[in-house]
């Protein structure tokens, strides 16, 4: 190869790069219609890695057994059981996302700190208290979407995703902050 065209590559990478991950500040309309444009596309079901897209997950939740209260999750801190928490096994430790249980209607916010569930047909796991909100607890499980309000990123912003184009900017903010504290830990 020559070296101009290596320097070319490099100098079109080195462009692109910060351009990946490009994010319109929280409280813009831009940033808003990126969320409303990911509220639009169907949920997708998870499949292998991390998914900094926003966009809404489908599939079914289950919640923590009473015997993890209290153990280390993924993020390094306690599990408690009265918190509204998750794992999952794509979203970005630190994402706040709406959970929505699609047989009764009802939901509630949780943000990722685990990893997990780990059975194939599971989306994520919720602690007791969100199972209590989501009136999941007597089946166990519940399908469900679960719809990104705001995602971190790699390179340290944080993103809309497809469940800020529901909430209220009051929602978008705590859910902002939530993530903001979250992925800085």
């Amino acid at each position: 190869m020559k070296p101009h065209f290596l320097t070319g590559l490099v100098g079109m990478l080195l462009l692109w790069a910060p351009c990946s991950f490009a994010v319109s500040p929280q409280g813009s309309s831009a940033a808003r219609q990126d969320a409303e444009e990911l509220a639009r596309l169907p949920p997708v079901k998870p499949h292998g890695g991390i998914d900094h897209s926003g966009r809404k997950q489908t599939g079914k939740a289950s919640y923590y057994a009473n015997r993890f209260a209290h153990r280390k999750m993924t993020n390094g801190h306690r599990l408690d059981p009265n918190a509204h928490v998750a794992a999952s096994k794509t979203l970005p430790l630190g994402t706040t996302a709406k959970v929505t249980n699609l047989q009764n209607g009802r939901s509630t916010m949780v943000t990722v700190e685990d990893r997990g569930p780990f059975k194939a047909d599971r989306v994520v796991d919720v602690t007791p208290k969100a199972a209590d909100e989501l009136d999941m607890k007597k089946r166990g499980t519940a399908p469900v979407i679960v719809a990104p309000v705001a995602v971190p990123l790699p390179n340290g912003q944080v993103k809309l995703g497809a469940g800020a184009a529901e909430a209220s900017p009051s929602e978008i903010r705590a859910a902002t902050e939530r993530t903001t504290q979250a992925a800085a830990r």
